[in-house]
């Protein structure tokens, strides 16, 4: 049935817009369900019904500034990480070897909590992208 549909439309409207009102409609569009702006505009024409994207923008700037904090922790670790192999280098020296396992230690830790904090900020992802 779509295919004829479409095979009907045989007539074309041009429309010209002012930056500012094509910009409204655009941001209409975006937020709708519509892929093209032509269904849109379409459907807004003929009074059919438009569905429209809710987004949390409180939840949206958590979920960016989780982004962040993800990188940050990744690059935090990687250093750390550069770090201690560096010093396995110097291990002959007797100080240094108690260092580098209080080191070794800490590295668990903080790996097993960059860990944690990566599963949880991709679980609050899927949950979100989800919706």
């Amino acid at each position: 049935m779509k295919k004829k549909e479409n095979s009907n439309r045989t007539r074309i409207v041009g429309l010209r817009f002012t930056p500012e009102e094509y910009a409204k409609i655009e941001k209409k569009w975006k937020a709708s369900t519509c892929h093209k702006l032509s269904d849109y505009i379409r459907r807004h024409l003929f009074e059919k019904s438009i569905n429209t994207i809710y987004r949390n923008q409180s939840l949206d700037d958590m979920i960016h500034e989780m982004i962040l904090l993800f990188k940050q922790l990744n690059g935090i670790g990687n250093n750390f990480n550069q770090a201690v192999k560096k010093l396995h280098t110097l291990n002959q020296i007797p100080e240094f070897k108690v260092w580098i396992l209080s080191a070794e230690l800490d590295k668990k830790i903080l790996f097993d909590k960059i860990d944690e904090i990566k599963n949880y900020i991709q679980k609050i992802s899927e949950r979100w992208l989800r919706s």
